[in-house]
């Protein structure tokens, strides 16, 4: 490379102007800002993403259909199914956020995730095709054909793997394209953001509106093969895009995990040790740092007390260490809306296919289809938020964002609450319209009343999302140290997971708690016999309770730079 060297003094070669600090591009040398990164990079991965949700909704969307239909399962034991597959593919971003930050980078990771993805997807529709004698069986002795089960569960969970590894990657991928020191660059950013919600909420409506119609009228296998070579398409456009590619430069430093367990490791270690609180505090760290979890300042003392030679942790360790414990009251709290979400995959679409949905004469709508109003309405509202509630609110807290983000995650989850009061409250009337005309004893019978009797409910959980999903999206983003911001996008994602494996947790103490001995529970394989509606009750009541919760935690919550409490 020729050496531009200043013209004269105090005069910058408009190429060294040029250059983007920090960054190289795909062969390891540097890169000029004209000719890389920004939109024109991020183009090419916000595509990737989309094609990503509208692959993994194709799939998750119309789920129980085929776990209750081809496959044969109880209602109860498809939802389980389904919520215990869900809760690891929410889990398992935390896993590929690791693998990315530690070992492989994101761009690396993305495209083994994309490999894998295709090649789960592929199996999963082969799987489908696989002879098998068992048929709709809603009856007293349900077939589960072996090979074509063992092998649709592996591809299944090839599928959750893959996003694992896809999903937190793309989108910190698709930020570093973005200079933040360089204010142009800086407004784009907050613009990606933005797009890419967009794109969260694209995908998955127009997967849900198109394959779960191909899944239920015309073929299983059509339905997941689609998002098959939707994926290798948009892998291809994504490798397109790498002569395009910022990428950071990798800074030869303790991984993050391991800094922060060594300070866990370490002040556990010395638990016995007793340290004076002037010697804590004394030109260590900040009163409020030194005061909060004080069992972790032990990390910053030899097992012996002292500190003669210098403390085992650093300071910026332990304080680091601390910012992630402080998140965890508010990660927990947070677990209630986890468990309501779940149910928009599993009963709800239940719900749905018991009901009238026609529409004219001879078009039936599949029962998940109405899962796409919750991204329809999050596509919606995030306008109207931004543009008229935002404005509203500033004008009375002089916030910039017109509410914090723990507002933001509390009203989300005041709103799911709600949602569940209607869903019960409906549930109830297709109940009494069941009975009345005599269809209690028919699992199979359409009740007449119309499936836009459920849309409530979808719309609600959308307005939920725009409130709490991105609210917890930006808070644990935001809060947590600057180099594991991607570990925060996964820490959020983890919530949905955990929320599903509760979900299943409390189907089945539901289950053992109101059947057997030959009764119909709450949770029945007729769901004219069950009683759903209590069931949606019940967690009308767990998500109050977390409410509560998350209310106290929140008003204790210091945020980093900020003012105290929501």
């Amino acid at each position: 490379m020729e050496d531009h060297n200043d013209t004269g003094a105090g005069v910058e070669s408009p190429l060294l102007n040029n250059l983007v600090n920090g960054v190289v591009d795909y062969k390891g040398r540097p890169v000029l800002r004209s000719k890389s990164g920004c939109w024109r990079s991020a183009y090419f991965i916000i595509g990737v993403e989309v094609a990503e949700r509208f692959a993994y909704y194709g799939v998750s969307s119309n789920l129980i259909t085929y776990l209750t239909g081809p496959l044969g399962q109880s209602t109860a034991t498809a939802a389980e199914n389904v919520n215990v597959w869900s809760g690891t593919a929410s889990l398992l971003p935390l896993v590929g956020a690791f693998i990315a930050d530690a070992f492989l980078g994101r761009y690396l990771t993305v495209i083994i995730a994309s490999l894998l993805y295709i090649l789960a997807l592929a199996m999963l529709a082969l799987s489908t095709l696989i002879p098998s004698d068992c048929v709709n069986a809603i009856d007293d002795s349900p077939c589960s054909p072996k090979i074509q089960v063992v092998i649709f569960f592996i591809s299944l969970y090839l599928v959750a793997f893959a996003q694992g590894g896809h999903k937190p990657c793309v989108q910190a991928f698709g930020a570093d394209q973005f200079d933040s020191d360089n204010s142009e660059e800086l407004k784009s950013k907050s613009s990606f953001f933005n797009w890419w919600y967009f794109g969260l909420c694209a995908g998955p409506t127009v997967g849900i509106f198109v394959l779960s119609y191909i899944q239920d009228n015309l073929s299983w296998g059509l339905g997941f093969g689609i998002p098959c070579v939707i994926m290798g398409f948009a892998l291809i456009v994504f490798l397109f895009g790498t002569t395009t590619y910022r990428f950071h430069e990798k800074i030869e430093e303790i991984n993050a995990f391991a800094r922060i367990s060594r300070v866990f490791v370490t002040a556990a270690h010395n638990r016995t040790i007793t340290i004076s609180v002037e010697e804590e505090a004394s030109g260590r760290m900040h009163h409020q740092d030194s005061q909060e979890f004080r069992f972790l300042n032990k990390a910053l003392f030899s097992p012996s007390g002292s500190n003669e030679e210098g403390p085992v942790c650093s300071i910026d360790e332990v304080v680091e260490a601390k910012a992630v414990l402080r998140l965890i009251p508010i990660w927990v709290s947070c677990l209630g809306y986890g468990i309501v979400f779940a149910q928009t995959s599993t009963f709800f679409t239940k719900q749905g296919a018991t009901m009238d949905r026609s529409i004219g004469s001879t078009f039936e709508i599949p029962p998940a289809t109405l899962q796409s109003f919750i991204g329809l309405s999050v596509i919606i509202l995030i306008p109207i938020y931004d543009t008229i509630l935002v404005p509203l609110t500033r004008a009375i807290t002089n916030f910039p964002s017109g509410i914090t983000m723990l507002q933001r995650i509390g009203t989300g989850i005041f709103i799911s609450t709600i949602s569940m009061i209607v869903a019960a409250i409906v549930e109830t009337k297709r109940l009494n319209i069941a009975r009345e005309y005599g269809l209690s004893d028919d699992p199979n019978a359409m009740v007449p009343m119309k499936i836009w009797w459920l849309l409530p409910q979808y719309l609600l959980t959308g307005a939920g999302d725009v409130f709490t999903m991105v609210g917890m999206q930006e808070f644990f983003y935001d809060q947590m140290p600057s180099d594991l911001k991607s570990i925060g996008l996964a820490l959020y994602l983890s919530v949905l997971g955990i929320g599903s494996f509760l979900s299943s947790f409390t189907i089945s103490i539901v289950e053992k708690m109101t059947g057997g001995n030959g009764r119909d529970g709450w949770i029945s394989d007729n769901m004219n016999q069950g009683h759903i509606d209590y069931f949606y009750y019940l967690l009308a009541g767990i998500s109050a309770g977390a409410f509560v919760m998350f209310i106290y935690v929140a008003k204790a919550y210091v945020y980093n730079g900020l003012r105290r409490g929501m």
